[in-house]
């Protein structure tokens, strides 16, 4: 390979529709770009996928002599990228709810042979992440736990699934996301750990997954002051990703970034610039997911600085066969005869899981104390207390009423919602009674309003999404509790979301607002199955 083909090796780009378009063959022509990102605007129906897979390996192999890794965000929940035909399972805290580790095995298999059908060969996932901060507002649910125990037991099992799919698999987002309170996309984050710190808790996960025999990870957009004093951060440090990472930790493998048209990096120091950064620091394959002026100004300014002796052609090349190397084990073609749908045996599998996923937890519970903690294993609950999981049926009467918001992206990792109904629209609909939608951080006049329209109820069902930033959306529910009938909150969001709510009010963690997890709630409700699901953070 000569210089640019190598460089092309190494970066990762996306494009804006759901055909390649005339730029986008252009950047893979004339730099010989070799790998590609897809998004939700991409995906409109799974043989689509396929079409457009089989079309990425086509022009990617002919211009560059190599196979395509075709890269993709499909964590499960609230994080997915295949289209409603697929079979989108359960995020990671969803999974973790169920209590039975095996569980994070069988989703992300799964999910693996689904994405492997289509053409999709690289899934960047795990979240290896400690959801430590409640007031986290990008990991969340994305993360199996609170404890490193709960992370490295469930993110390991999903690794071993997606590795008997066949699909590439990555940890992220090293060396920890789980302790901000600042999302990467919008802003800057800095965890103020030491490296005995950051080994007590956030990188056993990490650890686990290197001696499980993980083949990725993706590095975050995270200053850590404390390892690095430059003020850049991990994505660009030469200390932490080829110092920690690489010598400390011994991780062999392949290094990725997140993507770096996020703020954390775009908006401090440039994308281009970070590009250049994150190479010389020993990331392996770089991501620029949306913009084509900034992914061609990228691959030119690695070239000067490979000419210019600013990043080093050895390493260049090391990384570049790298690359190639995990290409040849996972980035084959689809079977072109093969279904790109899953199996009615996988579906019945997810819809099971799911239900054991969602926690139901009385009113009195809500306020019980700590939850006493188990270790997860086969069968046994991740984490317990009060009266979660043993409430038995959820009951609304004849006459249910359900309010709440219409809003459901609360980050920019969460997939970009297309709904033609709210939740209550939603409910009301398949449930009968009445509905109410309100503002997401709801005023007092749409309160009373919601108050009125709910007296004669037999039962009411308030959906929370990003509650906690929010507090108009607990006024409604204190508002609500006071006409003596049963109340049910529906946390579709955050489980701390539930943390607070009034004497009385039963909580549900539903983890995301997906038409699965509707349906499963629609037949919880009718009373259809009883909810086991336990609450793996302490609220």
């Amino acid at each position: 390979m000569d210089l640019r083909e190598q460089i092309g090796q190494r970066l990762v780009i996306g494009f804006p529709g759901t055909e390649l378009d005339p730029e986008f063959k252009r950047l893979v022509k004339e730099y010989k770009i070799g790998n590609v990102i897809l998004f939700q605007r991409n995906l409109k129906s799974m043989e689509q996928v396929k079409a457009l897979c089989a079309d990425i390996q086509e022009l990617v192999r002919r211009e560059t002599g190599h196979d395509a890794f075709i890269t993709i965000d499909q964590e499960g929940g609230k994080v997915t990228r295949l289209p409603g035909d697929g079979c989108n399972v359960p995020g990671a805290m969803a999974t973790a709810a169920t209590g039975e580790v095996e569980n994070a095995e069988i989703l992300a298999h799964i999910t693996a042979k689904e994405l492997k059908a289509v053409g999709v060969n690289f899934n960047l996932a795990p979240c290896m992440d400690i959801n430590n901060n409640p007031e986290n507002p990008v990991i969340g649910v994305r993360s199996y736990g609170d404890t490193a125990e709960t992370v490295a037991a469930y993110g390991t099992a999903a690794f071993r699934g997606y590795r008997k799919g066949g699909v590439l698999s990555c940890a992220k987002h090293f060396p920890g996301h789980g302790d901000t309170a600042v999302d990467s996309h919008v802003g800057l984050p800095v965890i103020d750990k030491t490296m005995e710190e950051l080994e007590a808790l956030e990188l056993k996960p990490f650890r686990a997954a290197m001696e499980a025999g993980i083949p990725a990870v993706m590095g975050s957009h995270i200053l850590f002051p404390k390892l690095e004093p430059d003020n850049v951060p991990c994505t660009m440090s030469r200390r932490i990703i080829t110092g920690v990472l690489k010598g400390r930790l011994g991780f062999p493998g392949l290094v990725v970034s997140d993507c770096m048209e996020m703020d954390a990096i775009k908006k401090y120091y440039g994308t281009v610039k970070g590009v250049v950064s994150a190479m010389a620091a020993g990331v392996d394959m770089v991501l620029v997911c949306h913009t084509a002026a900034l992914q061609e100004e990228s691959a030119r300014a690695v070239l000067q600085a490979v000419e210019e002796g600013r990043l080093s052609g050895e390493e260049m090349r090391r990384s570049a066969e790298k690359v190639i190397r995990l290409k040849e084990e996972y980035a084959k073609s689809a079977d072109a005869e093969a279904p790109c749908r899953c199996t009615e045996e996988d579906r019945a599998l997810e819809r099971e899981i799911r239900r054991k996923s969602i926690v139901v937890m009385a009113g009195d519970g809500l306020r019980s104390g700590e939850p006493e903690q188990e270790k997860p294993g086969k069968g046994a609950a991740a984490q317990g207390g009060g009266s979660q999981g043993s409430v038995g049926p959820v009951v609304l009467g004849a006459a249910p009423f359900f309010t709440g918001s219409g809003s459901y992206r609360a980050t920019l990792a969460f997939n970009d919602e297309e709904l033609s109904e709210t939740f209550a629209a939603h409910m009301a609909a398949r449930l009968g009674g009445t509905h109410f939608d309100v503002e997401s951080d709801p005023k007092e006049e749409e309160i009373r309003e919601a108050v009125e329209r709910a007296r004669g109820a037999s039962g009411i069902v308030v959906s929370l999404f990003a509650a906690r930033e929010q507090a108009g959306q607990y006024r409604l529910v204190e508002a609500l509790s006071g006409l003596g009938v049963p109340v049910i909150a529906v946390a579709l969001y955050s489980p701390y979301d539930l943390k607070g709510l009034p004497a009385g009010v039963t909580g549900i963690a539903a983890w995301d607002n997906t038409p699965m997890t509707l349906q499963a709630l629609e037949e919880l409700f009718r009373g259809e199955w009883q909810p086991t699901g336990r609450m793996p953070v302490k609220l």
